[in-house]
């Protein structure tokens, strides 16, 4: 069982995902800052000077000044403008994946679609470029990716 386990760390893809993890947290501090620090602010000034972090409905029908004196007095609050700065974040997010991914896809297709340049040689496997007639390797003749009688 041991040996299992290190075999399955040792794959390629467990340590891909690990640093796709750890890159991902740290790209989520990126947009996260952005959000917070400078796309909501100019957005809560054109809206009219508001905090969206400060956004809360007060539950427990006491007064508060702000939505740290109510969690401060432990008052129960619906914080919808926090809730606001993670839809926002989630978005940006989901965008630049979604960007990232298409690039990959676009460099994949390219790459599947360019022309087949080489063939097979039928009688020792090596590739050879399609219009050989004789493989460099074996020296057979080759014709149409199949091996011609020598005589």
């Amino acid at each position: 069982m041991l040996k299992e386990f290190r075999n399955f760390i040792a794959r390629g893809n467990v340590i891909d995902l690990a640093v796709g993890v750890i890159i991902g947290g740290a790209f989520g501090k990126i947009i996260t800052s952005l959000v917070e620090d400078v796309i909501m602010p100019p957005i809560g000034l054109l809206i009219g000077k508001v905090d969206f972090t400060e956004l809360y409905i007060n539950l427990s029908g006491k007064d508060y000044n702000s939505l740290a004196e109510a969690k401060t007095a432990g008052a129960a609050t619906i914080n919808y403008g926090l809730f606001l700065n993670n839809v926002i974040n989630f978005l940006i997010i989901a965008f630049c994946i979604f960007i990232v991914i298409r690039q990959i896809n676009k460099l994949s297709r390219k790459k599947e679609d360019a022309p087949k340049t080489t063939k097979e040689c039928p009688a020792c496997l090596s590739e050879i470029p399609l219009k050989a007639s004789r493989c460099p390797a074996c020296t057979s003749y080759v014709e149409n990716g199949e091996q011609k009688a020598t005589s």
